[in-house]
């Protein structure tokens, strides 16, 4: 989501602490004083702005790239115009419908037109990523047409991300996500919004 705001000088630790730990790796148990320091100063900052007074100006700069963030009525357009291919995050049977979703009150299926590719399928035995070649030839199993424009969902925008980063490993740098996704979805009324509650036969 760094590349939605701007920042395109970010790395993904593959594998996350868990590999790092295997690796054999330096770790600490606990905090530096200067992170403390910093950590103090933010709290200030953000009780200083709750009691009306002027904080400090952020020195953190960001440009939005809406190309790579899309919302309910872009994804709307597209489900009639069909020019994305949609690729959905969530495990299969929440995506046919015949599985519940985590969150209360919200129905499993999917959007029209949508392919599924659960995310833990983007990784190893040992949680990290795919090869390149392996990557692209899981997608096209599935029936993604890999030279055709994509766009990433899942339950609520998250792990949305990892297809995403999947998709940006074998070259695609401009999958955008649909951070409203389902759960989104899901509750807006049937008559605009279509649902499909199966694939199944």
């Amino acid at each position: 989501m760094f590349r939605v705001l701007g920042h395109d000088k970010v790395w993904v630790l593959d594998g996350g602490f868990p590999q790092w730990q295997a690796s054999g790796f330096n770790i600490a148990s606990s905090c530096p004083d200067d992170a403390v320091l910093k950590s103090k100063a933010a709290n200030s900052a953000v009780e200083t702005a709750y009691n009306g007074k002027l904080a400090n100006a952020a020195t953190f700069q960001t440009e939005f790239r809406p190309q790579l963030f899309w919302t309910l009525e872009k994804v709307k357009q597209n489900v009639a115009a069909k020019a994305h291919q949609v690729v959905d995050a969530r495990a299969k049977g929440r995506f046919d419908g015949v599985m519940p979703e985590p969150r209360e009150g919200v129905r499993s299926g999917h959007i029209p037109g949508t392919k599924c590719v659960p995310f833990p399928e983007m990784f190893d035995g040992a949680q990290t990523l795919l090869p390149a070649d392996e990557l692209s030839k899981k997608f096209e199993q599935e029936g993604i047409l890999l030279d055709h424009p994509i766009v990433v969902t899942c339950g609520s925008g998250v792990t949305a991300c990892i297809l995403a980063l999947g998709f940006y490993r074998i070259g695609k740098h401009d999958v955008p996500v649909y951070d409203g996704s389902w759960t989104e979805w899901e509750a807006q009324p049937d008559d605009d919004y279509p649902k499909v509650a199966s694939t199944a036969p």
